[in-house]
């Protein structure tokens, strides 16, 4: 795991020292992504230069040292991951007598000798990892970008006047001399209704994030053009959902069990390989459970598995996760957080993720994060099996919802939604109501007179990943723009509405929230995460798999279930499901108020120019009477407001 820098600068203002003293000035903004060694490459005369930051996992000798030139002085990369394959592609590059004399044993080495023998594109098939990376290729005079199939890595780029520029994070970005950081207005309704920022755009006019499986190869006459030539995907979800649904899976469930487990030891014995110490997370979830079980599985001695715990009643699974371990037998750390410690990483978030982000969950994953590094340099995680497997609620309740209303006319689903909306929050204060909680069942009307109003189950599924419904209404003269998740041309055709809505978390919802998450915050404390559900052989059969397979009585992931069944007593798993989330709505009332009055105050909204601070004034009034409960809202454009304050001096 690294950080990677990079320029290709055609003005050829620089010196060849002053061009490595600018992509070194890079390097030192990623020094958390990669502490143990940095380093530089330059070719003054046509103005590409690359930079490196190094966390060694792999070949810890100098002889895994980046920038990295190839054995046949082609290529030179910079890259940023783990090719967990790589020992397989040696061997064969060395059975069919193309190995060059290896100079040590990292996987880097590996990926220019694949690259140089079968080419880039070929090359990238073979290639089951995590990675972002940036080739050069001196030949023909071609900058090559590209990123893992699912996205765990990131990696930005875009022209700044006659300088293209990229990195692993913005922060190495804006030391550029080039670097004018003009806000792009059109990510802010994207930022209220997603609670990130979704590729290709960023917070930054014309700076984007490299979509995930694909490839952008820039050749230099292009360069000079100032063109950006469009990515070329190299591997699709679109395309593994679509062939996975017409060419489904169709042996026995018992046969479907063993084909998973062999796939997932494989997967998680690939990401054990290591020259550093190595563990992984543990929820006490389905998820993290099951790479915690197989790795054990496949271990000699006591695997290290790390949780965080809460005091607060509702929020704390650790004590689940805790069970998981004693059973497993595994070498368990946990540690109890309290609300105190929680807050005291908030000043630190427009920082670590370097663009405003506001999934809550970021501080506690954070927190683990901070605990595992402790004892080890590389942990890994649970991620993706919600997405693959059927686990997020709103795969239950979508379907059921538009079973409910779909029949009906649009008409009379208007004015059911008109009659929920019309309740009154008095009505809670009332009678028997009034054991109820008012802001929550206010909330829960709303809602559920938004989800009657839609026109469509997309409609249906738009509303339920939004935070802010309509977000231009909070916003100044902007417009939202498309994604893929509003963009019809870039749907999957698939036959079951719950298995759209699970393509679309796959490919917006998984790389843009989730791996930002876990990537930035693993890497803030220099620390390798891994993420075994996503091995691309997983995710190929996981669209194989009939729908039943994983949805079964209201339940999410029943074949993931069973695998981890085989390993962990059923009594240990089986509860409702938690997440990780942290007390929001209750710190912005009270230990968090003042930080976010100053952030939230009228005048500074109006004088920045970007909210409507009258619609956001209200929203935080009714939220600090108690009426409501606007957490996720205000969390936010509390974000964004962070942020602006810790990156944009003039404001």
């Amino acid at each position: 795991m690294c950080g990677i820098t990079g320029f290709l600068d055609l003005t050829l203002s620089n010196s060849a020292d002053e061009c490595r003293a600018i992509v070194t000035r890079m390097n030192d903004c990623l020094a958390h992504r990669g502490p143990d060694d940095d380093g530089s490459w330059v070719d003054r005369e046509v103005g590409i230069v690359l930079g490196h930051r190094r966390l060694a996992i792999i070949d810890l000798s100098p002889e895994g040292h980046q920038p990295m030139v190839s054995a046949c002085g082609r290529y030179i990369i910079v890259y940023n991951g783990e090719i967990y394959n790589f020992k397989a592609i040696r061997k064969e590059l060395e059975q069919i007598g193309v190995a060059p004399n290896w100079r040590g044993h990292s996987d880097t080495e590996v990926m220019l000798a694949a690259i140089s023998h079968w080419g880039l594109e070929k090359a990238l098939d073979r290639f089951n990892g995590m990675f972002a990376f940036a080739l050069w290729d001196r030949k023909d005079r071609v900058l090559s970008l590209a990123r893992d199939r699912l996205g765990e890595k990131p990696l930005y780029y875009g022209w700044m006047d006659k300088v293209f520029l990229f990195a692993s994070e913005l922060k190495a970005l804006r030391v550029h001399p080039a670097w004018r950081g003009e806000i792009n207005r059109e990510a802010l309704p994207l930022l209220l209704r997603h609670d990130y920022v979704p590729a290709p755009y960023s917070i930054y006019e014309g700076i984007y994030k490299l979509r995930q499986g694909t490839l952008l190869s820039l050749p230099l006459s292009a360069a000079k053009a100032g063109e950006i030539p469009e990515p070329v995907a190299y591997w699709s979800a679109k395309t593994a959902a679509e062939q996975g649904t017409m060419a489904p899976f169709t042996g026995t469930k018992t046969e479907a069990i063993d084909k998973l487990e062999q796939l997932l030891r494989d997967a998680i014995k690939l990401r054990m390989e290591a020259d550093v110490p190595l563990g992984t997370f543990l929820s006490g979830g389905v998820d993290s459970s099951t790479v915690v079980a197989l790795m054990q599985a496949q271990s000699e001695r006591a695997i290290k598995t790390f949780s965080i715990g809460f005091h607060e009643e509702g929020y704390n699974e650790a004590q689940h996760a805790k069970a998981v371990a004693q059973h497993l037998g595994t070498a368990h750390t946990e540690l109890y957080v309290t609300a105190e410690e929680m807050r005291t990483v908030i000043p630190r978030l427009p920082t670590l993720w370097d663009e405003p982000f506001s999934d809550p969950s970021q501080v506690p994953t954070y927190l683990v994060s901070q605990l595992a590094r402790q004892h080890v340099t590389v942990s890994l995680s649970g991620d993706g099996g919600d997405e693959l497997f059927g686990g997020y609620n709103r795969y239950f309740w979508g379907r059921r919802i538009w079973k409910n209303i779909g029949w009906m006319p649009s008409s009379w689903r208007w004015l059911m939604a008109k009659a929920l909306n019309s309740l009154s929050p008095q009505l809670f204060n009332r009678g028997p109501l009034r054991k109820l909680k008012q802001p929550m069942m206010v909330d829960k009307l709303q809602k559920l007179a938004e989800i009657v109003a839609v026109d469509s189950p997309e409609s249906m599924y738009k509303q339920l990943i939004s935070d802010w419904k309509y977000p231009e209404s909070a916003l100044i003269n902007v417009k939202e723009p498309l994604t893929v998740v509003s963009d019809k041309q870039q749907w999957a055709k698939l036959p079951d509405f719950t298995q759209w809505m699970m393509y679309l978390d796959l490919v917006s919802y998984l790389p843009d929230d989730i791996l930002v998450k876990v990537d930035r915050a693993s890497m803030g404390v220099s620390l390798e995460s891994r993420v075994p559900l996503l091995d691309h052989r997983l995710v190929e059969f996981a669209w194989q798999l009939p729908l039943s397979f994983k949805i079964h009585q209201n339940q999410g992931k029943w074949l993931l279930r069973q695998v981890l069944y085989r390993y962990v007593p059923k009594e240990l798993i089986e509860r409702p499901k938690m997440g990780f989330a942290i007390p929001i709505d209750n710190w912005l009332r009270g230990p968090l108020r003042e930080w976010a009055e100053a952030l939230l105050n009228p005048a500074r909204l109006q004088r920045e120019g970007f909210f409507n601070h009258a619609v956001i004034q209200k929203k935080w009034l009714e939220h600090l009477s108690g009426k409501r409960n606007w957490q996720y809202s205000l969390w936010d454009v509390l974000m964004f407001q962070a942020w602006l304050e810790a990156n944009s001096p003039s404001f």
